[in-house]
């Protein structure tokens, strides 16, 4: 599989959507959603997309379209558009909905469980065993398991202003997150005790 996993920033980003239909909306909240600025070419636009600040264009603008665009998106039942727009997209980011070989950024199944986002790609083999995936990733990550993500944020910066070496403060981590204390203050969600318990370990630490 020569696809890399990686998270682009899209505050601020310009996203063409090439359709208005499902997936183009799907895609379209997506992006809206974080930060960036979104013009679909179709029929009609979705009320949630206009409310958010998406704007609608005419399929006659697809040039234009792409000449503004950063990333753009391909999500049209329009054969022949769709191919138009993507070979006029080739030096852009190009999310080929329809197509997705035909493209060079995948845009996979993804959710967000409190601070922790998780993405699902099956190498486009199966979206429906994405969702089903989804749905086990989620049965099994709980409330301790985010608890514990912030707790280890708040210990990894602590550490950072008195332990330089990278790997001194990973053996640190490892030997706070093993104190039986800890877990017991994470099991029964007392967050701020948990912190100051912590703030005792390291500095005796020292």
């Amino acid at each position: 599989m020569d696809w890399t996993a990686l998270y682009l920033k899209t505050d601020a980003l310009n996203v063409f959507i090439l359709g208005t239909g499902e997936v183009a909306t799907r895609r379209a909240n997506k992006f809206l959603d974080h930060g960036a600025n979104v013009k679909l070419a179709g029929n009609n636009l979705a009320d949630d997309l206009e409310s958010k600040g998406a704007i609608l264009c005419s399929t006659d603008e697809v040039d234009e379209l792409v000449q503004w665009a950063d990333l753009v998106v391909v999500a049209s039942g329009d054969k022949e558009l769709s191919n138009y727009v993507s070979k006029i997209s080739q030096d852009k980011l190009i999310n080929r909905a329809d197509y997705p070989y035909g493209g060079n950024i995948i845009v996979p199944t993804s959710f967000s469980i409190g601070n922790v986002e998780i993405s699902i790609f099956t190498n486009g083999k199966s979206p429906l065993m994405a969702r089903q995936l989804r749905k086990k990733i989620q049965s099994i990550i709980s409330e301790e398991d985010l608890l514990e993500i912030e707790l280890q944020d708040y210990v990894r910066l602590k550490l950072k202003d008195v332990v330089e070496n990278q790997k001194e403060r990973r053996k640190y981590i490892y030997r706070i997150f093993e104190d039986d204390e800890v877990n017991d203050f994470i099991k029964n969600r007392q967050i701020d005790e948990a912190k100051d318990y912590i703030d005792n370990l390291i500095r005796g630490l020292y």
